[in-house]
């Protein structure tokens, strides 16, 4: 699917490589504070640091023939002379898809260098091991790779309306779809019914799978999927969800951003509405 944060968002430009390929020499950086990615004033990665960094920048791969390495900058240096910052979980973040794609990617993996330190077997040091990201017990030996959590997504129609709900943390007036992790032994269409009745005590049929998107906020998979309505009258997990209900689809309320597999199920088996 041609959404933010899949590989055919970085395909023209970025090929991964694990830390180990590094090759030396000059490249470009991938600057993060937080959330937030610092690119030169031409919307290109910088090609050299902006401050001193105690910790080496971590390789990843080649950005366009070139060696694209990360660094993170402590909270409170996103203003450096010279770099923009751009806020990547924003709505909006007015980058160029390849960068967004590019930088959330960086976040991630710097993540899971933090989060792989230690063995979760022993507790003892990791370190990288071949060419790529998989990590290795000093102690025990037990290899590590990136923790990637499965998760589904679903749009619920009846007639002419749409099933939708809210979290309390979420910007005001702002309604997603159904979504929720999946369970051990759980197939993907089994958690999408189970999902829905926990959240909604509404269930579903004709359950069809539409596509995927990689979410690394932290370090999702969403599986999306589409689904009519079975039975039920809506009673929410107020545990989970703020708000829900039945809104026709030529009145939507404020719906999420198009950088997601959400508004993609929306727009393209909901309705045509832009609103949001």
């Amino acid at each position: 699917m041609d959404l933010p944060f899949n590989w055919n968002s970085l395909a023209d430009g970025f090929e991964l490589h694990g830390p180990l390929q590094d090759p030396g020499g000059a490249g470009v950086f991938v600057v993060l504070v937080g959330s937030t990615l610092l690119l030169a004033t031409d919307n290109q990665l910088p090609q050299q640091l902006p401050v001193d960094q105690k910790q080496s920048p971590l390789y990843i791969g080649q950005w366009h023939g070139k060696p694209c390495r990360v660094v993170r900058l402590p909270a409170g240096q996103e203003r450096v002379a010279g770099l923009v910052a751009y806020d990547l979980q924003a709505d909006d973040p007015d980058l160029p898809l390849a960068l967004l794609s590019l930088g959330v990617l960086a976040q991630q993996l710097m993540r899971w260098q933090k989060n792989s330190a230690y063995c979760a077997n022993c507790g003892g040091a990791c370190d990288w091991n071949g060419d790529g990201w998989g990590r290795q017990c000093s102690a025990c030996q037990r290899h590590h790779f990136p923790h990637i959590h499965p998760c589904v997504i679903v749009l619920i129609r009846r007639d002419n309306e749409l099933l939708l709900v809210r979290k309390a943390n979420w910007v005001p007036g702002r309604y997603s779809l159904v979504a929720g992790f999946v369970d051990s032994g759980e197939c993907l269409e089994d958690a999408v019914r189970r999902e829905v009745r926990e959240e909604t005590g509404v269930e579903v049929d004709n359950i069809r799978y539409i596509g995927s998107q990689g979410w690394p906020f932290p370090s999702q998979i969403m599986a999306g999927f589409v689904a009519d309505y079975a039975g039920g009258e809506v009673k929410i997990q107020l545990s989970e969800l703020e708000d829900g209900g039945w809104f026709p689809m030529d009145r939507l309320p404020r719906l999420p951003s198009r950088r997601s597999i959400a508004r993609y199920l929306i727009d393209t088996y909901g309705t045509t509405n832009t609103n949001g």
